[in-house]
């Protein structure tokens, strides 16, 4: 029953973790929530029934120590990880001469180091429950676009979901690509036109997580209907 079933999801506190989170909660499941906004994660989980229901973990995901920890709590609080989504994540300016070279190597540790992290932080509890990791890709992870290192990362995350597929082939665990296209969410300063919001790419995740267990939705590439790239 999903009301027994622990839905862990990295870069909870904002846009689609947290569309996944409430989706995820009113399916039933108990949650955990991490990110590195503390306050934004405990209106969250207070939001979708308290300390019962959803455990707000402060997570620099790009730590090793912090997703140990995670994972720690998680364990500690509810003894058990059925689903992780490792979801966090953050973008550049398009060109290689733009943004810093600081941003960057936050950028990089947080999209591809910090995936990589979250999956090696819950794969031991995903093998013990059969469980299902989902990552947050991007379209821009299958179309490389002109002078995005964001880019780059997120096609380091696509080839990551299907290498950690292969790994966990035979155990159970399910593996999916979510690969949102344009998406009206706190990633953007400005509101992008005709943009999908971040409900629908919970409707994604959720459809995946919903499968029966002989079914692996290996990936989803969801686009706004008027989206040309």
């Amino acid at each position: 029953m999903a009301e027994d079933r622990v839905f862990l999801i990295t870069g909870a506190s904002t846009g689609i973790g947290a569309a996944t989170a409430r989706a995820a909660a009113r399916a039933g499941y108990r949650m955990v929530l991490a990110a590195r906004s503390e306050d934004k994660l405990r209106s969250l989980a207070d939001e979708l029934g308290g300390s019962e229901r959803a455990l707000a973990v402060r997570c620099d995901v790009s730590s090793w120590e912090d997703q140990q920890a995670m994972v720690e709590q998680a364990m500690s609080a509810f003894e058990r990880i059925d689903v992780a989504f490792a979801n966090a994540g953050f973008g550049a300016p398009r060109g290689f001469t733009e943004s810093t070279p600081e941003h960057w190597r936050d950028m990089v540790l947080t999209n591809v180091y910090g995936a990589a992290l979250t999956i090696r932080a819950t794969m031991e509890q995903l093998r013990a429950n059969q469980g299902h990791l989902l990552l947050t890709g991007s379209v821009a992870g299958r179309r490389a676009l002109p002078g995005s290192l964001y880019s780059a990362t997120k096609f380091a995350v696509c080839a990551m979901g299907e290498a950690t597929r292969q790994e966990l082939n035979g155990t159970g665990v399910r593996v999916t690509l979510i690969n949102p296209g344009l998406v009206d969410t706190p990633f953007f300063d400005n509101q992008p036109e005709g943009a999908m919001v971040d409900e629908d790419v919970a409707n994604a995740v959720m459809y995946a997580v919903s499968q029966p267990p002989h079914v692996d939705v290996n990936e989803i590439l969801v686009r706004p209907t008027a989206q040309s790239l």
